[in-house]
């Protein structure tokens, strides 16, 4: 069964963007605070066709954040010189249906080396401390 995606995947620009969620360790999730303020944070995620996966410590801010307002932003790394800019705006919710990090084999291919580097324990460890799951849907995407 084919996966449905918003990602015109036919030109350069959506082979692109595809090719990085799929690979990027790491996206740059933006909440808005209750004042309305920005607030960008570095986190892990899996792309599972047309939805992003992450995990979370709970009571976060942007945990706070997302109940309160689920409108995202997920920006991706440029290249060297500024170019290569990929951008999806969507929303954001709790998925508590989402296996827990330990249990999801395409996150832990994806980290298993890093929680190993950074020493954050095993991944039943880990899985205990990050232990919400949110699910972003993007419905725009933008970039060059």
């Amino acid at each position: 069964m084919a996966v449905k995606t918003f990602i015109d995947a036919s030109t350069p620009f959506g082979r692109y963007a595809e090719r990085l969620l799929r690979t990027e360790p790491i996206v740059w999730l933006t909440t808005v605070a209750a004042d309305g303020t920005p607030q960008p944070n570095a986190v892990w995620f899996i792309w599972e066709g047309d939805t992003a996966l992450m995990y979370s410590i709970p009571n976060q801010a942007k945990l706070k954040n997302i109940a309160r307002n689920p409108n995202v932003a997920l920006n991706l790394d440029s290249k060297k010189h500024g170019d290569g800019i990929v951008i999806l705006t969507g929303t954001a919710a709790v998925d508590t249906r989402a296996l827990p990090l330990n249990k999801n084999r395409p996150y832990m291919a994806k980290y298993r080396t890093e929680i190993a580097r950074l020493k954050l324990g095993t991944p039943a460890k880990m899985a205990s401390e990050y232990s919400v799951a949110v699910r972003i849907t993007p419905k725009k995407l933008r970039g060059f």
